[in-house]
């Protein structure tokens, strides 16, 4: 970080510092790191589903009914705020205005949350229902356009985006502790590895405002937020349909709030 600092420092004294857009016909590169904190949107959503009999999901337990009550956990509660970093390239248009392409990632640990509870009437208890997900992960590509303003050191931009979201398959880990005296030991009901969403190819749109600084004559440093939308993951039922929990990956679409800084060479 040192050399990087000393670098946009010495780029300031030798060359001058004015701030505007591309030329047309003018590209440049860029690279950007930020985080994606979440505004909107659920994980899973929630249903009431009976399980007929424990033993089906535990052979140790006894054959009695339960009621498995699931609620909704938003992408704030699992994943809380996601890390990103991408390349960018643009292409200076007339106007101040510039078209561009971005390939970003999006990255955020998984994490292990109560996501409801089990009624069990023989036992007049209700349980935890604990949930464990895989990490998120996700490739971005959009194409825009961004608009400059003004005409001093410090120049504001606006800026439309859309493109499509890969996103790895996410599965997750299920878990019921169940006290003890209840049927023979080991008498937990786990479901590992249950798959939850496939791989998905999703639409991905966006809108941003921003501040670029011009170091150098070809070097710029911008910050930016903007809010994004992601479209529903392709959910998969093959586990959890069988526990009439279908409905719960079926709305999983998103809204985030980006924000990043970007480093801009102009060749």
């Amino acid at each position: 970080m040192r050399y990087l600092t000393a670098f946009l420092a010495a780029a300031c004294v030798t060359t001058p510092a004015f701030a505007t857009p591309l030329k047309p016909g003018q590209f440049a590169g860029s690279v950007n790191v930020g985080a994606e904190l979440p505004l909107d949107g659920d994980v899973h959503g929630g249903a009431a589903a009976t399980v007929a009999s424990l033993a089906a999901l535990n052979s140790n337990l006894p054959a009695t009914s339960a009621q498995l009550r699931i609620e909704s956990r938003s992408y704030d509660d699992i994943y809380g705020n996601a890390t990103t970093y991408g390349l960018e390239g643009r292409f200076g248009l007339e106007g101040d205005r510039e078209v561009f392409a971005e390939v970003r990632r999006t990255e955020a640990d998984g994490g292990s949350v109560q996501v409801g509870t089990a009624f069990v009437p023989a036992l007049t208890a209700t349980l935890p229902v604990n949930g464990t997900f895989d990490d998120f992960k996700s490739t971005t590509v959009e194409a825009g356009v961004r608009q400059y303003f003004g005409s001093g050191k410090v120049r504001p931009y606006v800026a439309a985006r859309a493109g499509v979201a890969f996103t790895d398959e996410i599965r997750a880990s299920f878990r019921i502790p169940v006290p003890n005296g209840v049927g023979t030991e080991p008498n937990d009901v786990n479901l590992p590895n249950v798959p939850f969403y496939d791989a998905s190819t999703t639409v991905s749109a966006g809108l941003d405002i921003g501040a670029s600084w011009q170091v150098a004559e070809r070097l710029s440093v911008s910050a930016e937020v903007g809010i994004r939308y992601r479209g529903d993951l392709d959910g998969n039922d093959a586990a959890i349909g069988g526990l009439g929990l279908a409905s719960i990956n079926n709305d999983s679409d998103a809204i985030s709030v980006p924000v990043s800084v970007k480093l801009s060479y102009a060749f």
